[in-house]
Protein backbone atom coordinates (compact mmCIF):
# COMPACT_ATOMS: atom_id res chain seq x y z
CA UNK A 1 0.00 0.00 0.00
CA UNK A 2 1.53 3.46 -0.84
CA UNK A 3 2.28 5.65 2.16
CA UNK A 4 1.95 9.15 3.18
CA UNK A 5 5.43 10.47 3.66
CA UNK A 6 5.64 13.45 6.27
CA UNK A 7 9.04 14.37 5.26
CA UNK A 8 9.10 14.49 1.84
CA UNK A 9 10.92 11.48 0.82
CA UNK A 10 9.78 10.07 -2.88
CA UNK A 11 7.47 12.93 -3.07
CA UNK A 12 6.33 16.74 -1.85
CA UNK A 13 5.20 16.45 2.17
CA UNK A 14 1.55 16.16 2.69
CA UNK A 15 -0.29 19.16 3.84
CA UNK A 16 0.46 19.86 7.47
CA UNK A 17 -3.34 19.65 10.51
CA UNK A 18 -4.66 22.77 10.53
CA UNK A 19 -4.07 24.70 13.87
CA UNK A 20 -6.18 27.57 13.22
CA UNK A 21 -9.63 27.19 14.75
CA UNK A 22 -10.99 29.83 12.77
CA UNK A 23 -10.09 28.11 9.30
CA UNK A 24 -11.40 24.58 10.89
CA UNK A 25 -14.67 26.00 11.26
CA UNK A 26 -14.72 27.44 7.41
CA UNK A 27 -13.51 24.04 6.53
CA UNK A 28 -16.44 22.16 8.06
CA UNK A 29 -19.02 24.78 7.01
CA UNK A 30 -17.74 24.64 3.22
CA UNK A 31 -17.72 20.09 3.97
CA UNK A 32 -20.99 20.27 5.48
CA UNK A 33 -22.95 22.94 3.11
CA UNK A 34 -21.47 19.73 0.22
CA UNK A 35 -22.73 17.32 1.63
CA UNK A 36 -26.13 18.56 2.45
CA UNK A 37 -26.44 19.75 -1.57
CA UNK A 38 -25.30 15.53 -2.07
CA UNK A 39 -27.65 13.70 0.12
CA UNK A 40 -30.65 16.53 0.10
CA UNK A 41 -30.29 15.33 -4.06
CA UNK A 42 -31.05 11.56 -2.95
CA UNK A 43 -34.23 11.79 -1.83
CA UNK A 44 -35.78 15.20 -3.01
CA UNK A 45 -37.09 13.97 -6.22
CA UNK A 46 -39.35 11.16 -4.41
CA UNK A 47 -41.77 14.37 -3.97
CA UNK A 48 -42.12 14.97 -7.21
CA UNK A 49 -42.88 11.68 -8.79
CA UNK A 50 -46.26 12.45 -10.24
CA UNK A 51 -45.91 15.75 -11.06
CA UNK A 52 -41.99 15.05 -12.87
CA UNK A 53 -43.59 12.07 -14.92
CA UNK A 54 -46.50 14.61 -16.26
CA UNK A 55 -44.20 16.97 -17.68
CA UNK A 56 -41.32 14.93 -19.12
CA UNK A 57 -44.43 12.67 -20.72
CA UNK A 58 -42.76 9.92 -19.17
CA UNK A 59 -43.80 6.27 -17.06
CA UNK A 60 -43.56 5.75 -13.76
CA UNK A 61 -40.58 3.21 -14.65
CA UNK A 62 -39.45 6.19 -16.22
CA UNK A 63 -39.09 8.11 -13.35
CA UNK A 64 -37.99 5.19 -11.26
CA UNK A 65 -34.96 5.45 -12.86
CA UNK A 66 -34.52 9.28 -13.27
CA UNK A 67 -34.44 8.55 -8.87
CA UNK A 68 -32.50 5.30 -9.35
CA UNK A 69 -29.59 6.52 -11.86
CA UNK A 70 -28.18 9.18 -9.70
CA UNK A 71 -27.97 6.69 -6.10
CA UNK A 72 -26.29 4.01 -8.40
CA UNK A 73 -23.91 6.41 -10.13
CA UNK A 74 -23.11 7.40 -6.95
CA UNK A 75 -22.68 4.33 -5.17
CA UNK A 76 -20.46 2.96 -7.80
CA UNK A 77 -17.78 5.80 -8.55
CA UNK A 78 -17.52 6.64 -4.66
CA UNK A 79 -14.75 3.81 -4.20
CA UNK A 80 -12.49 4.95 -7.03
CA UNK A 81 -12.88 8.47 -6.55
CA UNK A 82 -12.25 8.43 -3.20
CA UNK A 83 -8.87 7.36 -4.44
CA UNK A 84 -7.99 9.89 -7.14
CA UNK A 85 -9.29 12.57 -4.23
CA UNK A 86 -5.96 10.78 -2.56
CA UNK A 87 -4.06 10.57 -5.39
CA UNK A 88 -4.64 14.03 -7.16
CA UNK A 89 -5.40 16.34 -4.41
CA UNK A 90 -9.00 16.42 -2.30
CA UNK A 91 -9.13 20.52 -2.84
CA UNK A 92 -9.40 20.12 -6.74
CA UNK A 93 -11.45 16.95 -7.11
CA UNK A 94 -14.23 18.51 -4.65
CA UNK A 95 -13.93 21.81 -6.84
CA UNK A 96 -14.67 20.11 -10.01
CA UNK A 97 -16.95 17.79 -8.67
CA UNK A 98 -19.15 20.67 -7.46
CA UNK A 99 -18.72 22.05 -10.86
CA UNK A 100 -20.16 19.21 -12.29
CA UNK A 101 -22.45 18.50 -9.86
CA UNK A 102 -24.14 22.17 -9.88
CA UNK A 103 -23.68 21.92 -13.99
CA UNK A 104 -26.00 19.03 -13.60
CA UNK A 105 -28.45 20.41 -11.37
CA UNK A 106 -29.14 23.25 -14.14
CA UNK A 107 -29.17 21.17 -16.67
CA UNK A 108 -31.87 18.81 -14.50
CA UNK A 109 -34.31 21.75 -14.11
CA UNK A 110 -34.67 22.69 -17.65
CA UNK A 111 -34.36 19.46 -18.48
CA UNK A 112 -37.83 18.66 -21.02
CA UNK A 113 -37.57 14.78 -21.81
CA UNK A 114 -36.53 11.51 -20.07
CA UNK A 115 -33.58 11.03 -21.79
CA UNK A 116 -32.11 14.46 -21.03
CA UNK A 117 -32.59 14.01 -17.55
CA UNK A 118 -31.48 10.63 -17.33
CA UNK A 119 -28.42 12.18 -18.65
CA UNK A 120 -28.22 15.02 -16.45
CA UNK A 121 -29.10 12.91 -13.26
CA UNK A 122 -26.27 10.09 -14.34
CA UNK A 123 -23.66 13.26 -14.31
CA UNK A 124 -24.84 14.93 -11.16
CA UNK A 125 -24.02 11.18 -9.66
CA UNK A 126 -20.67 11.89 -10.73
CA UNK A 127 -19.99 14.90 -9.31
CA UNK A 128 -21.28 13.66 -6.45
CA UNK A 129 -19.29 10.71 -6.26
CA UNK A 130 -16.18 13.03 -6.59
CA UNK A 131 -17.39 15.39 -3.40
CA UNK A 132 -19.18 13.01 -0.79
CA UNK A 133 -16.12 11.27 -0.11
CA UNK A 134 -13.73 14.14 -0.25
CA UNK A 135 -15.98 16.31 2.36
CA UNK A 136 -14.71 13.70 5.27
CA UNK A 137 -11.60 12.85 4.20
CA UNK A 138 -10.56 16.33 4.13
CA UNK A 139 -11.54 16.64 7.84
CA UNK A 140 -10.04 13.21 8.74
CA UNK A 141 -6.55 14.09 7.28
CA UNK A 142 -6.47 18.21 8.35
CA UNK A 143 -7.88 17.96 11.52
CA UNK A 144 -6.12 17.51 15.15
CA UNK A 145 -6.75 14.37 16.81
CA UNK A 146 -8.61 16.07 19.46
CA UNK A 147 -11.52 18.09 17.26
CA UNK A 148 -11.25 14.86 14.67
CA UNK A 149 -14.05 13.02 16.57
CA UNK A 150 -16.37 15.92 17.63
CA UNK A 151 -16.13 17.08 13.47
CA UNK A 152 -17.01 13.43 12.36
CA UNK A 153 -19.89 13.59 14.64
CA UNK A 154 -21.08 16.56 13.01
CA UNK A 155 -20.37 15.52 9.27
CA UNK A 156 -22.24 11.87 10.88
CA UNK A 157 -25.29 14.14 11.61
CA UNK A 158 -25.86 15.84 8.41
CA UNK A 159 -25.33 12.78 6.48
CA UNK A 160 -27.61 10.95 8.24
CA UNK A 161 -30.36 14.00 9.27
CA UNK A 162 -29.89 15.69 5.51
CA UNK A 163 -31.87 12.98 3.51
CA UNK A 164 -35.05 14.53 6.19
CA UNK A 165 -34.30 17.71 5.65
CA UNK A 166 -33.73 17.32 2.13
CA UNK A 167 -37.10 15.74 1.82
CA UNK A 168 -38.88 18.51 3.66
CA UNK A 169 -37.57 21.46 1.97
CA UNK A 170 -38.69 19.60 -1.35
CA UNK A 171 -41.94 19.13 -0.92
CA UNK A 172 -42.03 22.53 0.46
CA UNK A 173 -41.00 23.61 -3.18
CA UNK A 174 -43.36 21.31 -4.94
CA UNK A 175 -45.99 22.52 -2.60
CA UNK A 176 -45.29 26.67 -2.58
CA UNK A 177 -43.67 26.81 -6.28
CA UNK A 178 -43.15 24.02 -8.87
CA UNK A 179 -41.18 20.51 -8.92
CA UNK A 180 -38.63 21.73 -11.23
CA UNK A 181 -37.09 24.47 -8.34
CA UNK A 182 -35.95 21.34 -6.35
CA UNK A 183 -32.88 21.91 -8.76
CA UNK A 184 -32.34 25.42 -7.22
CA UNK A 185 -31.37 24.54 -3.92
CA UNK A 186 -28.31 22.15 -4.94
CA UNK A 187 -27.39 25.04 -6.87
CA UNK A 188 -27.61 27.75 -4.15
CA UNK A 189 -24.98 25.09 -2.03
CA UNK A 190 -22.75 24.40 -4.54
CA UNK A 191 -21.54 28.06 -4.86
CA UNK A 192 -21.51 28.19 -1.42
CA UNK A 193 -19.28 25.24 -0.85
CA UNK A 194 -17.38 26.20 -3.82
CA UNK A 195 -16.84 29.58 -2.13
CA UNK A 196 -15.77 28.36 1.11
CA UNK A 197 -13.99 25.66 -0.26
CA UNK A 198 -11.69 27.93 -2.16
CA UNK A 199 -10.39 29.36 0.67
CA UNK A 200 -10.50 27.50 3.64
CA UNK A 201 -9.70 23.76 2.70
CA UNK A 202 -6.22 22.22 2.08
CA UNK A 203 -5.14 20.49 -0.73
CA UNK A 204 -3.87 17.34 0.89
CA UNK A 205 -2.84 14.22 -1.02
CA UNK A 206 -1.15 11.14 -1.34
CA UNK A 207 2.13 10.03 -3.25
CA UNK A 208 2.83 6.80 -4.53
CA UNK A 209 5.32 5.04 -6.69
CA UNK A 210 2.93 2.77 -7.80
CA UNK A 211 0.03 3.14 -10.45
CA UNK A 212 -3.74 3.74 -10.10
CA UNK A 213 -5.48 0.48 -9.08
CA UNK A 214 -7.59 0.68 -11.75
CA UNK A 215 -8.78 -3.17 -12.63
CA UNK A 216 -9.84 -2.34 -8.31
CA UNK A 217 -11.82 0.59 -9.52
CA UNK A 218 -13.29 -1.35 -12.49
CA UNK A 219 -14.26 -4.31 -10.14
CA UNK A 220 -15.79 -2.07 -7.81
CA UNK A 221 -17.74 -0.64 -9.58
CA UNK A 222 -19.15 -3.39 -11.41
CA UNK A 223 -19.50 -5.36 -8.01
CA UNK A 224 -21.64 -1.93 -6.37
CA UNK A 225 -23.74 -1.80 -9.79
CA UNK A 226 -24.32 -5.59 -9.59
CA UNK A 227 -25.73 -6.04 -5.79
CA UNK A 228 -27.41 -2.52 -5.82
CA UNK A 229 -29.55 -3.14 -8.92
CA UNK A 230 -30.16 -6.89 -7.65
CA UNK A 231 -32.00 -5.30 -4.34
CA UNK A 232 -33.46 -2.24 -6.03
CA UNK A 233 -35.31 -4.49 -8.72
CA UNK A 234 -35.90 -7.74 -6.56
CA UNK A 235 -39.06 -6.22 -4.64
CA UNK A 236 -40.25 -4.54 -8.24
CA UNK A 237 -39.68 -7.05 -10.81
CA UNK A 238 -39.53 -10.05 -8.79
CA UNK A 239 -36.00 -11.98 -7.40
CA UNK A 240 -35.72 -14.80 -10.12
CA UNK A 241 -36.68 -12.42 -12.98
CA UNK A 242 -33.58 -12.54 -15.18
CA UNK A 243 -32.72 -8.76 -14.78
CA UNK A 244 -32.41 -9.16 -11.21
CA UNK A 245 -30.39 -12.63 -11.13
CA UNK A 246 -27.99 -11.08 -13.53
CA UNK A 247 -27.33 -8.58 -11.30
CA UNK A 248 -27.11 -10.70 -8.41
CA UNK A 249 -24.46 -13.03 -10.51
CA UNK A 250 -22.64 -9.98 -11.73
CA UNK A 251 -21.95 -8.35 -8.07
CA UNK A 252 -21.25 -11.23 -6.41
CA UNK A 253 -18.62 -12.43 -9.25
CA UNK A 254 -17.11 -8.61 -9.10
CA UNK A 255 -17.01 -8.84 -5.57
CA UNK A 256 -15.05 -11.83 -5.70
CA UNK A 257 -12.79 -10.62 -8.57
CA UNK A 258 -12.30 -7.44 -6.42
CA UNK A 259 -11.48 -9.44 -3.23
CA UNK A 260 -8.54 -11.93 -5.06
CA UNK A 261 -7.23 -8.74 -7.27
CA UNK A 262 -6.88 -6.73 -4.37
CA UNK A 263 -4.48 -8.82 -2.49
CA UNK A 264 -2.62 -9.68 -5.09
CA UNK A 265 -1.60 -6.02 -6.02
CA UNK A 266 1.42 -3.74 -4.50
CA UNK A 267 -1.27 -0.92 -4.52
CA UNK A 268 -4.20 -2.19 -3.91
CA UNK A 269 -7.41 0.36 -4.33
CA UNK A 270 -8.87 -0.97 -0.97
CA UNK A 271 -6.52 -3.71 1.17
CA UNK A 272 -8.71 -6.13 2.20
CA UNK A 273 -6.29 -7.31 4.97
CA UNK A 274 -7.48 -4.46 7.24
CA UNK A 275 -11.02 -5.98 7.02
CA UNK A 276 -8.85 -8.52 10.02
CA UNK A 277 -9.09 -5.06 12.48
CA UNK A 278 -11.78 -4.95 14.77
CA UNK A 279 -12.57 -0.81 14.20
CA UNK A 280 -13.25 -1.24 10.71
CA UNK A 281 -15.43 -4.63 10.62
CA UNK A 282 -17.29 -3.42 13.29
CA UNK A 283 -17.91 -0.19 11.84
CA UNK A 284 -18.80 -1.41 8.84
CA UNK A 285 -21.24 -3.89 10.06
CA UNK A 286 -23.12 -1.08 12.40
CA UNK A 287 -23.41 1.36 9.29
CA UNK A 288 -24.84 -1.26 7.17
CA UNK A 289 -27.68 -2.31 9.50
CA UNK A 290 -28.15 1.27 10.82
CA UNK A 291 -29.02 2.66 7.17
CA UNK A 292 -30.94 -0.41 6.39
CA UNK A 293 -33.12 -0.52 9.34
CA UNK A 294 -33.89 3.38 8.68
CA UNK A 295 -34.64 2.98 5.39
CA UNK A 296 -36.78 0.54 6.25
CA UNK A 297 -38.55 2.62 8.71
CA UNK A 298 -38.80 5.35 6.36
CA UNK A 299 -40.52 3.12 3.93
CA UNK A 300 -43.38 2.40 6.37
CA UNK A 301 -43.36 5.75 8.21
CA UNK A 302 -43.84 8.23 5.49
CA UNK A 303 -46.64 6.09 3.84
CA UNK A 304 -48.33 5.66 7.46
CA UNK A 305 -48.13 9.89 7.63
CA UNK A 306 -50.35 9.93 4.68
CA UNK A 307 -52.12 6.97 4.44
CA UNK A 308 -53.20 6.40 8.15
CA UNK A 309 -53.10 9.59 9.36
CA UNK A 310 -54.33 11.98 6.03
CA UNK A 311 -51.44 14.03 5.87
CA UNK A 312 -49.49 15.85 3.10
CA UNK A 313 -46.47 14.88 1.85
CA UNK A 314 -45.44 18.31 3.51
CA UNK A 315 -46.69 17.47 6.64
CA UNK A 316 -45.60 13.66 6.68
CA UNK A 317 -41.93 15.22 6.33
CA UNK A 318 -42.30 17.57 9.08
CA UNK A 319 -43.36 14.40 10.95
CA UNK A 320 -39.97 12.90 10.27
CA UNK A 321 -37.96 16.19 11.91
CA UNK A 322 -37.87 15.24 14.96
CA UNK A 323 -35.62 12.44 14.39
CA UNK A 324 -33.65 14.49 12.05
CA UNK A 325 -32.84 16.94 14.61
CA UNK A 326 -32.40 14.49 17.47
CA UNK A 327 -29.85 12.77 15.57
CA UNK A 328 -27.65 15.46 14.24
CA UNK A 329 -27.81 16.84 17.97
CA UNK A 330 -26.50 13.29 19.41
CA UNK A 331 -24.29 12.64 16.57
CA UNK A 332 -22.60 15.89 17.75
CA UNK A 333 -22.66 14.31 21.45
CA UNK A 334 -21.36 10.87 20.59
CA UNK A 335 -17.56 12.20 20.23
CA UNK A 336 -17.49 13.21 24.02
CA UNK A 337 -19.35 10.04 25.47
CA UNK A 338 -17.25 7.92 23.31
CA UNK A 339 -13.98 9.80 25.19
CA UNK A 340 -15.71 8.59 28.62
CA UNK A 341 -16.72 4.87 27.87
CA UNK A 342 -15.10 4.46 24.39
CA UNK A 343 -16.45 4.09 21.04
CA UNK A 344 -17.57 0.22 21.32
CA UNK A 345 -20.38 1.44 24.78
CA UNK A 346 -21.30 4.36 22.77
CA UNK A 347 -22.05 2.31 19.44
CA UNK A 348 -24.24 -0.24 21.81
CA UNK A 349 -25.74 2.09 23.89
CA UNK A 350 -26.92 4.06 20.41
CA UNK A 351 -28.44 0.14 19.32
CA UNK A 352 -30.23 -0.86 22.50
CA UNK A 353 -31.86 3.08 22.05
CA UNK A 354 -32.41 2.09 18.33
CA UNK A 355 -34.23 -1.29 19.21
CA UNK A 356 -36.14 0.46 22.14
CA UNK A 357 -37.43 2.92 19.44
CA UNK A 358 -38.25 0.21 17.10
CA UNK A 359 -40.45 -1.28 19.94
CA UNK A 360 -42.16 1.54 21.01
CA UNK A 361 -43.04 1.79 17.66
CA UNK A 362 -44.32 -1.48 17.20
CA UNK A 363 -45.95 -1.27 20.69
CA UNK A 364 -47.74 2.41 20.68
CA UNK A 365 -48.59 2.19 17.01
CA UNK A 366 -52.48 2.06 16.12
CA UNK A 367 -55.09 3.86 14.03
CA UNK A 368 -56.45 6.02 16.64
CA UNK A 369 -53.21 6.79 18.69
CA UNK A 370 -52.31 8.94 15.99
CA UNK A 371 -48.59 10.80 15.54
CA UNK A 372 -48.25 10.22 19.50
CA UNK A 373 -48.14 6.42 18.59
CA UNK A 374 -44.83 6.85 17.16
CA UNK A 375 -43.24 10.15 18.49
CA UNK A 376 -41.91 8.28 21.46
CA UNK A 377 -40.35 5.57 18.95
CA UNK A 378 -38.82 8.19 16.94
CA UNK A 379 -37.05 10.05 19.35
CA UNK A 380 -35.18 6.86 20.44
CA UNK A 381 -34.23 5.94 16.83
CA UNK A 382 -32.96 9.34 16.35
CA UNK A 383 -30.83 9.57 19.65
CA UNK A 384 -29.81 5.98 18.82
CA UNK A 385 -28.53 6.44 15.05
CA UNK A 386 -26.25 9.60 16.64
CA UNK A 387 -24.83 7.75 19.49
CA UNK A 388 -24.05 4.91 16.75
CA UNK A 389 -23.40 6.16 13.24
CA UNK A 390 -20.70 8.79 14.87
CA UNK A 391 -18.86 6.69 16.30
CA UNK A 392 -18.94 4.06 13.48
CA UNK A 393 -17.98 6.52 11.43
CA UNK A 394 -14.86 7.25 13.07
CA UNK A 395 -13.95 3.31 13.55
CA UNK A 396 -14.09 3.15 9.61
CA UNK A 397 -11.94 6.14 8.67
CA UNK A 398 -9.18 4.94 11.78
CA UNK A 399 -9.17 2.05 10.32
CA UNK A 400 -6.95 3.16 7.35
CA UNK A 401 -3.67 5.35 7.22
CA UNK A 402 -3.98 9.05 7.06
CA UNK A 403 -3.15 8.94 2.93
CA UNK A 404 -6.17 6.75 2.81
CA UNK A 405 -8.87 8.92 3.92
CA UNK A 406 -10.32 9.56 0.74
CA UNK A 407 -10.44 5.74 0.18
CA UNK A 408 -11.28 5.10 3.87
CA UNK A 409 -14.45 8.19 3.44
CA UNK A 410 -15.87 5.74 -0.09
CA UNK A 411 -15.76 2.99 1.83
CA UNK A 412 -18.01 4.82 5.10
CA UNK A 413 -20.35 5.78 2.15
CA UNK A 414 -20.76 3.17 0.38
CA UNK A 415 -21.53 0.60 3.35
CA UNK A 416 -24.52 3.28 3.98
CA UNK A 417 -25.90 2.91 0.19
CA UNK A 418 -25.61 -0.66 0.58
CA UNK A 419 -27.21 -0.82 3.85
CA UNK A 420 -29.68 1.37 2.77
CA UNK A 421 -30.75 -0.38 -0.94
CA UNK A 422 -30.80 -3.87 1.53
CA UNK A 423 -33.31 -2.10 4.42
CA UNK A 424 -35.65 -1.00 1.57
CA UNK A 425 -35.42 -4.13 -0.19
CA UNK A 426 -36.02 -6.24 3.03
CA UNK A 427 -37.66 -4.77 5.09
CA UNK A 428 -40.03 -3.38 2.52
CA UNK A 429 -40.37 -6.70 1.33
CA UNK A 430 -41.63 -8.00 4.44
CA UNK A 431 -43.97 -5.35 4.83
CA UNK A 432 -45.98 -5.89 1.74
CA UNK A 433 -46.12 -9.68 2.44
CA UNK A 434 -47.38 -8.66 6.15
CA UNK A 435 -50.15 -6.18 5.07
CA UNK A 436 -50.92 -8.73 1.84
CA UNK A 437 -51.87 -11.29 4.29
CA UNK A 438 -53.38 -9.48 7.15
CA UNK A 439 -55.74 -7.76 4.59
CA UNK A 440 -56.77 -11.02 3.11
CA UNK A 441 -58.40 -11.84 6.47
CA UNK A 442 -60.51 -8.57 6.27
CA UNK A 443 -62.29 -8.94 2.96
CA UNK A 444 -64.52 -11.56 3.41
CA UNK A 445 -67.67 -10.09 1.71
CA UNK A 446 -65.94 -7.73 -0.40
CA UNK A 447 -66.28 -7.76 -4.35
CA UNK A 448 -63.46 -9.56 -5.97
CA UNK A 449 -62.25 -6.27 -8.27
CA UNK A 450 -62.77 -4.18 -4.91
CA UNK A 451 -60.77 -6.81 -3.03
CA UNK A 452 -57.73 -7.15 -5.57
CA UNK A 453 -57.25 -3.23 -5.74
CA UNK A 454 -57.18 -3.22 -2.24
CA UNK A 455 -54.45 -5.88 -1.78
CA UNK A 456 -52.21 -4.23 -3.32
CA UNK A 457 -52.05 -1.85 -1.36
CA UNK A 458 -53.22 1.14 1.31
CA UNK A 459 -53.52 3.13 -1.71
CA UNK A 460 -56.21 0.91 -3.04
CA UNK A 461 -57.72 1.88 -0.45
CA UNK A 462 -57.66 5.09 -0.80
CA UNK A 463 -58.87 5.27 -3.82
CA UNK A 464 -62.23 4.21 -2.82
CA UNK A 465 -62.25 6.74 0.05
CA UNK A 466 -64.65 9.15 -1.54
CA UNK A 467 -67.30 6.09 -1.80
CA UNK A 468 -69.40 6.48 2.01
CA UNK A 469 -69.84 2.55 1.59
CA UNK A 470 -66.28 2.07 1.72
CA UNK A 471 -65.40 3.58 5.15
CA UNK A 472 -65.16 0.08 6.80
CA UNK A 473 -62.90 -1.61 4.08
CA UNK A 474 -60.65 1.77 4.54
CA UNK A 475 -60.30 1.28 8.18
CA UNK A 476 -59.73 -2.43 7.51
CA UNK A 477 -56.79 -1.63 4.99
CA UNK A 478 -55.24 0.86 7.62
CA UNK A 479 -55.81 -2.01 10.59
CA UNK A 480 -54.06 -4.15 8.23
CA UNK A 481 -51.30 -1.35 7.43
CA UNK A 482 -50.60 -1.30 11.25
CA UNK A 483 -50.25 -5.20 11.77
CA UNK A 484 -47.81 -5.10 8.70
CA UNK A 485 -46.00 -2.26 10.71
CA UNK A 486 -46.05 -4.35 13.42
CA UNK A 487 -44.20 -7.25 12.08
CA UNK A 488 -41.82 -5.43 10.18
CA UNK A 489 -40.48 -3.08 13.55
CA UNK A 490 -40.40 -6.32 15.63
CA UNK A 491 -38.06 -8.01 12.99
CA UNK A 492 -35.84 -4.67 13.41
CA UNK A 493 -35.77 -5.44 16.63
CA UNK A 494 -34.56 -8.32 16.35
CA UNK A 495 -31.86 -7.43 13.32
CA UNK A 496 -31.16 -4.55 16.27
CA UNK A 497 -30.55 -7.32 19.16
CA UNK A 498 -28.08 -9.15 16.89
CA UNK A 499 -26.04 -6.13 16.09
CA UNK A 500 -25.61 -5.53 19.38
CA UNK A 501 -24.67 -8.51 20.86
CA UNK A 502 -21.90 -8.66 17.98
CA UNK A 503 -20.73 -4.73 18.81
CA UNK A 504 -20.17 -5.98 22.33
CA UNK A 505 -18.25 -9.06 21.18
CA UNK A 506 -16.47 -7.27 18.38
CA UNK A 507 -16.65 -3.73 18.72
CA UNK A 508 -13.67 -1.75 18.12
CA UNK A 509 -10.66 -2.31 20.96
CA UNK A 510 -9.47 0.54 23.30
CA UNK A 511 -7.13 3.08 21.06
CA UNK A 512 -6.98 0.67 18.36
CA UNK A 513 -3.60 1.28 15.97
CA UNK A 514 -2.85 1.49 12.41
CA UNK A 515 -1.50 -1.87 11.14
Amino acid sequence: MSTLNPMGQGGPPADPIIDDPKRRRAIMLAVCIALMAVIAAVSGLNVAQPQMALALDGSQGDVLWIINIYAITLAALLLPLGAVGDRWGRKPVLLVGLVLFGVANVASGLAGSVPVMLGARLLAGVGAAMIMPVTLSVITSAFPAEERSKAIGIWTGVAGGGGILGMFLSALLVDVLDWRWLFVLPVVLVIVAALLSLRAIPNSREHSAHRFDLGGAVLAAVAVVGLILFLHKGPVVGWTAPVTLAGLVAGVAASIGFAVWELRHPAPLLDIRLFAKRSLTSGSVTLLVWFGVQAGVFVVLFPFFQAVLGWSGLMATLGLMPMAVLMMASSALAAQLSRRIGQRLTMALGMLLGGSGLALMSTLVSVDAGYMGVLPGMIAMGLGMGLSMAPSTEAITSSLPRDRQGVASALNDVTREFGTSLGVALLGAMFTAGYGSAIAGRLAGVPADVAAEVSKGIAGALDLASDPTSAALLRSAREAFIEAWQQAMWAGVVVMALLLVFVLLRGPRPQEALA
